[in-house]
């Protein structure tokens, strides 16, 4: 039988481990897998604020190693391709769900989530199409479990195919869904490659209002409320603050550094929440509609940023 206390005390363990940037961000989501698979989850409840509220912050801490004018520029690089995978993920999925004669709700939280911002995406577009608990868990449940493997093929195939961080980091904030897999991506592939994935996400992650307004029209929901991402604000002033104010290297060095480890420390979290049991639940035709659309858009984002 397991000890629940020595559980608890080894989960509080592992994540100081995380934190002290010892292992990796595909190694912490690994591990937070293991984890749950062979011992459980002791803090279920903590686990799921936590993930929202360290994302959050670690998000805002990497604002303060950005510079106004290098973000302007890498989020204008990046708002042709960001509109086309978009829509033509929403687009394709649409027809896809059809094909696979899938809910029409579902179908439309995988496009969401694939083609915007993952589970961010899921969240906030779900109250306004009205779709079920059942649905949306099983929405997550496939955005969760592409957005793991991407952690670790991403980087490979980047270092595969010789990508600049540039390039690299576009990609990612292209073709990965969550923001948390996103810049664990880029963290392990470089600075730069971080710099722009983050900053190019999160300017997608703004597309999350219009496509909610959409969604209203579409589902003719009359009562949907939208959400929006608040904590991007914050991520600007921080980037307001580090380009205008003449900060001491050392404390903008410590807060990135800092961030970068809360982001270890949540993708081990993320990695805590996932379970056999809940995969299996997502059923085939659902996993085969978020994998296809994941693919077309990584496929075609990579042509396009590599041509």
């Amino acid at each position: 039988m397991k000890n629940p206390i020595f559980v608890k005390v080894l989960f509080a363990f592992l994540i100081i481990i995380c934190l002290s940037g010892f292992i990796s961000s595909p190694i912490a989501l690994l591990l937070g897998f293991l984890f749950t698979l062979f011992l459980g989850q002791p803090f279920e409840k903590f686990t799921q604020k936590g993930i929202q509220y360290l994302l959050k912050i670690s998000v805002v801490g990497l604002g303060f190693g950005m510079f106004l004018m290098e973000t302007l520029k890498t989020g204008r690089e990046g708002l042709t391709i960001t509109v086309l995978t978009i829509f033509g993920t929403l687009i394709l999925g649409w027809i896809l769900t059809k094909l696979f004669k899938i809910d029409k709700h579902l179908g439309y939280l995988i496009s969401a989530g694939t083609s915007i911002c993952g589970g961010s995406a899921i969240a906030a577009v779900a109250p306004v199409i009205q779709a079920k608990p059942k649905t949306i868990s099983v929405a997550l449940g496939v955005v969760f479990l592409l957005n793991s493997i991407a952690l670790f093929v991403f980087p490979a195939v980047g270092h595969f195919l010789s990508m600049t961080q540039h390039e690299f980091g576009l990609w990612a904030a292209v073709a990965i869904h969550d923001t948390s897999s996103v810049v664990g991506a880029a963290l392990t592939y470089g600075d730069e490659a971080l710099r722009v994935a983050t900053t190019v996400k999160l300017a997608r992650t703004l597309w999350i209002i219009p496509v909610s307004l959409i969604s209203m029209f579409l589902f003719k929901a009359k009562d949907g409320k939208i959400k929006i991402p608040w904590f991007i604000l914050f991520f600007i002033i921080a980037i307001l603050i580090n380009s205008y104010f003449d900060l001491p290297q050392m404390v903008t060095d410590y807060t990135t550094g800092a961030a970068k480890r809360l982001l270890i420390v949540t993708l081990f979290l993320v990695g805590s929440t996932l379970s056999v049991k809940d995969l299996k639940k997502t059923g085939a035709r659902p996993f085969v509609l978020g994998a296809s659309l994941w693919i077309c858009i990584s496929v075609f984002s990579l042509l396009f940023i590599m041509s």
